[in-house]
């Protein structure tokens, strides 16, 4: 009997019940699409965040910013010797990012914390090359105008002539260095990239003057395996060339870490700690026991720096987690208000039907259940037509993939206190951290997403039957007598 009713009033009612199914299907759809987008920028933003911190690294450890009372720091000043004639100079100035560098101590510290997997000291580089050459001017004696014979420039023992010409024509040249732990190479920044020439680090070259380079300083370059590259007078071997996953490399160059420290004259420093959690979950807890244990540093998660995260990827996050999912919810109540209310309507034109059912032995909770059930199967039929349609939608997005930019702000100022926009949290991604990063957007759909848009269509249904049941439980039979003719 239940089944009798529910397929003749689903025929009768074909456009009521069309309209209910797509109002929940419209709502279902865009609550897909919104959190699939949502997860999509989620991962965007991972990939931003693996360019800076590395694969696997859940936070960093720098040294704390000195406060600005403490004055400005020496600026980097470049020397150059006086020589005759048209000489090329050329002067290298190697410094640790941001000035400030930590004890290499300081990573057995970190990885001796509670709830740290591993811990691997990094030092980030950054190169200023200046080259080029100074021209000396030539004395050009002034000619004799005067017509006397007083000999030129009036015989007053002045200058007989003027220098003319010379000058200085320099270029520079500004990249970035990470000197990495090659005995353990599981953290850091060249772990967000692949190798796709030649090789990487071995372990034992922890003192070996090779390098991997970027792809693409190295197709600006044109350095290939097995050339060499120069920094401050040393060459280094090139064994790699290393490709980002994020488009972005962190640096420019990858050296042995003890090679980085001997280049810039910082023996057992380090300016980043990279640390890995035993746990995700536990993250905040390894920061506060990193912040308190060991003072004078400042401790930087990934969700600390995704914070700082902008352009058209953080806008549209914020548009996505404001915006889309206030719309979704918004869409979502109208469409069961609206079911709930059509299910009460059409509850009301079978008062006849409904009132000799009951006359003829039916209880008030077998004629609600026959409503309720009715607008359960309104609100699957709406539930899959908005699974299919959000799936759809999805796939479209990912399709297209947009492509969305990202930029990290510094964290902390440069040299002297200036804005020279080395960022602090990100280890070697002082420079990269100031360019746009590309990211392809994709609209992930998980299990969860399709369990929430079957919960939604159950919800709605239920919702719809509340109003449809509460109606028809008030009617009686001599309703139904009173409106026969």
């Amino acid at each position: 009997m239940f089944f009798t009713y529910l397929r003749r009033e689903l025929r009768r009612r074909r456009k009521a019940a069309l309209v209910v199914a797509s109002g929940l299907a419209l709502g279902i759809a865009l609550v897909i699409v919104v959190n699939s987008a949502s997860a999509g920028m989620q991962q965007a933003q991972g990939k931003v965040l693996e360019s800076l911190y590395g694969l696997g690294t859940d936070m960093t450890v720098t040294k704390a910013a000195p406060p600005p009372s403490e004055g400005g720091r020496e600026r980097p000043r470049f020397n150059f010797d006086a020589q005759d004639g048209d000489e090329t100079q050329s002067s290298d100035i190697v410094m640790p990012q941001g000035f400030e560098t930590l004890a290499s101590s300081t990573v057995g510290k970190v990885a001796d914390q509670t709830g740290v997997a591993g811990a691997v000291g990094g030092l980030s580089l950054s190169v200023l090359k200046v080259d080029g050459e100074f021209k000396p001017g030539e004395f050009a004696p002034r000619e004799n105008t005067s017509g006397g014979g007083g000999g030129g420039g009036g015989g007053t023992g002045g200058p007989q002539g003027e220098v003319r010409g010379g000058g200085a024509n320099f270029d520079v040249n500004s990249y970035t260095v990470y000197g990495t732990d090659t005995a353990h190479q599981d953290l850091g920044p060249l772990t967000s990239s692949k190798i796709t020439d030649g090789r990487t680090f071995e372990t034992t070259e922890t003192d070996a003057k090779v390098a991997v380079v970027d792809s693409a300083y190295a197709k600006e370059k044109k350095y290939k395996v097995g050339g060499d590259v120069t920094v401050k007078g040393t060459k280094f071997e090139i064994v790699g060339i290393a490709t980002a996953d994020s488009g972005d490399a962190s640096a420019n160059l990858y050296i042995p870490l003890k090679q980085a420290q001997t280049l810039s004259d910082s023996k057992d420093k380090v300016t980043t700690v990279y640390v890995k959690a035993d746990d995700s979950q536990q993250i905040a807890a390894v920061k506060s026991a990193v912040q308190k244990n060991i003072p004078g540093t400042t401790v930087t998660t990934s969700a600390d720096l995704a914070d700082r995260v902008s352009g058209s990827l953080s806008t549209a996050s914020d548009l996505a987690t404001s915006v889309g999912k206030w719309l979704s919810i918004a869409v979502l109540i109208a469409a069961f208000v609206v079911a709930g209310l059509l299910t009460m309507s059409a509850v009301t034109r079978r008062v006849q039907e409904f009132g000799t059912l009951k006359a003829l032995g039916w209880k008030s909770g077998r004629v609600t259940r026959q409503v309720v059930g009715e607008a359960m199967v309104n609100g699957l039929v709406g539930g899959a037509l908005g699974i299919a349609v959000g799936v759809a939608g999805a796939y479209v997005l990912t399709a297209v993939s947009p492509s969305l930019t990202a930029e990290v702000g510094s964290a902390a100022a440069g040299p002297g206190g200036g804005g020279g926009g080395m960022i602090r949290a990100g280890g070697p991604a002082g420079q990269a951290a100031d360019k746009a990063i590309e990211i392809a957007l994709t609209a992930p759909i998980s299990a969860a997403t399709i369990a929430l848009a079957v919960g939604l269509a159950v919800t709605g249904g239920l919702i719809a039957g509340a109003f449809g049941g509460w109606r028809a439980s008030r009617l009686r039979p001599a309703d139904a007598l009173r409106r026969v003719e």
